[in-house]
């Protein structure tokens, strides 16, 4: 195999797109001292006040482990509290505080020139093409994602899943 076909690889190529986004995304917001996945816990956190992790986890298509970390380092920065359910103590439910609020505030204009900039060197018309067939392909393929999202998946849906693969 030639790099040649390395590189025309939808598989590569979309890794290499992550890797470009979350570049983008560190350079544009590196003064609120976020990461890409810290801002879409936090505002989805914002969106659904007092949701749990495990509710979260399909909501940002996260691992239980990784949101686990990821909680703790928001908790650490004053950016959410974590309370206990009324209806059931062993749950925790998770509201973003002021301070988690004026950061996703202040830090919205710098996503949303990250986000100009990675669809930049497409036409206006290819960028909504490109995020149409981008959201039908992560669609049709959620079920064999180790996080998948959506109601589904925290139900644990009967949908076969694809074998994990280390590396």
């Amino acid at each position: 195999m030639s790099l040649g076909n390395l590189y025309r690889k939808p598989g590569h190529l979309i890794r290499r797109l992550q890797q470009i986004a979350v570049a983008l995304f560190m350079l544009e917001a590196e003064r609120f001292d976020l990461t890409p996945i810290q801002y879409a816990s936090l505002a989805a956190i914002r969106a659904v006040p007092d949701v749990d992790a495990a509710r979260l986890s399909t909501l940002v298509a996260l691992d239980r482990a990784t949101l686990a970390k990821v909680l703790q380092r928001l908790e650490g920065k004053g950016w959410i509290v974590r309370a206990g359910s009324k209806a059931d103590r062993r749950v925790k439910l998770l509201r973003v505080t002021a301070r988690g609020r004026a950061v996703l505030g202040a830090a919205e204009p710098a996503v949303r020139r990250c986000q100009r900039r990675i669809l930049a060197p497409l036409a206006a018309g290819e960028r909504d093409e490109f995020m149409r067939m981008l959201g039908r392909l992560v669609a049709v393929n959620n079920e064999f994602s180790r996080a998948p999202m959506g109601e589904k998946s925290a139900r644990g849906a009967g949908k076969a899943r694809a074998p994990r693969r280390r590396g």
